[in-house]
């Protein structure tokens, strides 16, 4: 056993990067931690970390052992999880990261519809438009748009969510609903802007299967979805929301959507739909309960947004 917690210890400091990420990942203090470690290297006769401080970094016999006993530690990973399984009892931390505005509109009605399910999990939700990082931070699930994608990540797409250009009744009564390009760039646009790398998403249409962008007259710009839709409700002007965050809005009649697909204006089409990803670090990391999140999410998400 003393042998397994020094694995352990050992192969998530190299994972995470320091003895204090391993430390949180595991719940123990760092002092065990290198306590485990130093154990695992007496019993082996040999030093498999030269550590300081700020930073630790693998010896050339502590390579090869890592490259071997990493995957023993995944493989004994899943046989736990595989006798769960059989059990059929799901538990542990199950740590999950998405936008802000998906945890607040998407997911917090349905993890306690979740947990109901799979009562022996404990659930931590990060709702940050921040960059994550799975291993560094523990994190078991990410739910990303394209834009946030990267090779590191195993990624499947989850869902696709509609764009929704819209406005408020009073913005429009007073300005007018634009028929052209040309009106709409007279028009006050409210426009995104992605926090993590600050970029601002423009507009674009589906058309016949076509992809345009009409430029725009930017009013305003926002790194937050709901604030944006706020704007929107107070007469701001018109914005391109996810349908998850105003649907209701436009159902009640507090904002009008607009340029939809079969109307005979030059600017009409369908708004260029959000594709939303379930992300893990690896193969390794689609536990049972990852699976049973993922499972659960296919199942209980809307086929139909608006």
């Amino acid at each position: 056993m003393d042998t397994m917690r020094g694995v352990e210890s050992f192969v998530r400091s190299v994972e995470l990067g320091s003895l204090a990420a391993a430390s949180r990942r595991l719940g123990i203090s760092a002092a065990a931690v290198s306590q485990n470690i130093a154990r695992l290297e007496s019993s082996l006769g040999t030093r498999l970390l030269t550590r300081t401080t700020r930073s630790l970094a693998l010896t050339d016999t502590g390579e090869v052992y890592y490259q071997r006993v990493k995957g023993l530690l995944q493989e004994m990973e899943l046989a736990a999880e595989a006798v769960s399984y059989v059990e059929g009892k799901v538990s542990g931390r199950l740590k999950i990261a998405c936008s802000a505005a998906f945890a607040r509109h998407v997911l917090a009605p349905l993890l306690p519809i979740f947990y109901e399910q799979y009562p022996d999990l404990s659930i931590e939700l990060i709702a940050s438009d921040r960059h994550v990082d799975h291993r560094q931070e523990g994190i078991d699930v990410s739910i990303r748009i394209r834009e946030q994608l990267d090779d590191s990540l195993v990624a499947n797409r989850l869902t696709t969510v509609p764009l929704v250009y819209c406005a408020s009744p009073e913005y429009l009564n007073k300005n007018g609903i634009p028929d052209s390009i040309a009106e709409l760039r007279q028009h006050r646009c409210l426009l995104f802007k992605i926090p993590v790398d600050e970029k601002i998403v423009g507009w674009s249409f589906l058309r016949h299967g076509q992809r345009f962008q009409p430029e725009v007259r930017t009013a305003m710009v926002c790194d937050d979805i709901d604030m944006l839709a706020n704007i929107t409700l107070a007469g701001g002007g018109i914005a391109r929301i996810a349908a998850f965050v105003v649907t209701q809005h436009v159902a009640e009649g507090r904002l009008i959507s607009l340029f939809e697909e079969g109307s005979h204006t030059e600017l009409h089409g369908e708004p260029e739909p959000l594709d939303y990803y379930f992300c893990v670090a690896d193969g390794f990391a689609k536990t049972l309960k990852v699976r049973v999140l993922q499972e659960f999410l296919h199942q209980n998400l809307p086929t139909n947004w608006l």
